[in-house]
């Protein structure tokens, strides 16, 4: 069993490592895009994806003016891991989100996470209280009436539903 996790830890940080490499590395394992984050109200959806796995992020923000976002999605080597990442790579962003989910599809989710502000200056990534959002089983999303409206990043990995021969 312990040999179980450190395998699927070590394929865990690979994926989160390949979400956040340029997009020229490999086409067929890893995509980066640009996002305009816009503020306003309107609920806007970035869709990306690697085979048969996507990634909508669905978000609606208020505040401030537009911000470039990043949005990256990987699949490991094996198919069996596929992960997406939305951030700013500014860190703290100064838009208030009244919205925010991550859905995968093609993938049930293992691991989620959301930050209020990403790394700046050799200091880490500060994550939102777990209270501030809900993970289910293809969705990430904010909880009404506890989220606290800053988003900087959002991590998902899924395991995807390939069969072996």
């Amino acid at each position: 069993m312990a040999i179980h996790n450190y395998l699927f830890a070590v394929r865990l940080a690979f994926v989160v490592a390949l979400a956040f490499l340029p997009a020229d590395v490999s086409a067929e394992s890893t995509k980066t895009v640009e996002l305009d984050i816009r503020p306003g109200g309107t609920v806007y959806t970035f869709t990306e994806g690697i085979k048969d796995y996507e990634c909508a992020f669905t978000y609606a923000s208020q505040g401030g003016t537009n911000e470039q976002w990043m949005m990256s999605v990987g699949l490991s080597d094996d198919d069996r891991l596929f992960s997406c990442s939305v951030w700013r790579p500014k860190g703290k962003s100064y838009l208030f989100f009244t919205q925010f989910k991550a859905e995968l599809k093609g993938a049930k989710i293992e691991y989620a996470n959301a930050y209020s502000q990403t790394s700046a200056a050799g200091q880490g990534d500060v994550q939102l209280n777990p209270e501030e959002f809900t993970v289910g089983e293809t969705t990430v999303t904010q909880k009404d009436g506890k989220f606290r409206a800053q988003l900087a990043k959002l991590t998902v990995i899924g395991r995807t539903q390939h069969d072996e021969l």
